[in-house]
């Protein structure tokens, strides 16, 4: 029989990417904890731009957690309601100054982890300035869409 050559399979786009800074972050985070680490994108009281980070197997997922992806082989989940709010086909997970709200890991000294939508990145330094914080996914409690 003749041999037909198989077609690949559709390549999905990643709904959620890191820059190389969260990825540093993940790995050093992987490194000090001896594991991985889960992300969730929270639709709760601590919903906003900033996902939480807990070693893995220290968060129940639910039944509305939907997994976006993995960065280096730790799982980024976002709560379905604020999956379908934002609209958004892609995520980025980065870091930024400053401690982490609640419960979640740091993304190092002085750094925590925020979700960033990247049709709103600029693409360089020449860009002309965009308001504070356009390139950050708004809160539940402020705009509902980005």
């Amino acid at each position: 029989m003749p041999k037909y050559p198989v077609m690949p399979e559709p390549i999905a786009l990643a709904r959620i990417i890191a820059t190389p800074a969260a990825r540093q972050a993940i790995r050093r985070l992987r490194a000090a904890r001896g594991g991985p680490v889960v992300f969730v994108q929270s639709g709760g009281c601590c919903a906003g731009s900033t996902p939480m980070c807990f070693p893995a197997g220290e968060f129940l997922i639910g039944d509305i957690d939907v997994l976006l992806g993995d960065i280096d082989g730790c799982p980024f989940y976002i709560d379905e309601r604020l999956d379908q709010a934002w609209h958004q086909e892609q995520f980025l997970l980065d870091v930024a100054p400053g401690e982490p709200e609640d419960f979640s890991l740091a993304a190092g000294d002085n750094l925590h982890f925020v979700t960033r939508s990247p049709a709103c990145v600029s693409p360089g330094p020449s860009s002309p300035p965009g308001p504070p914080g356009g390139n950050i996914i708004p809160s539940t409690s402020e705009e509902s869409t980005p």
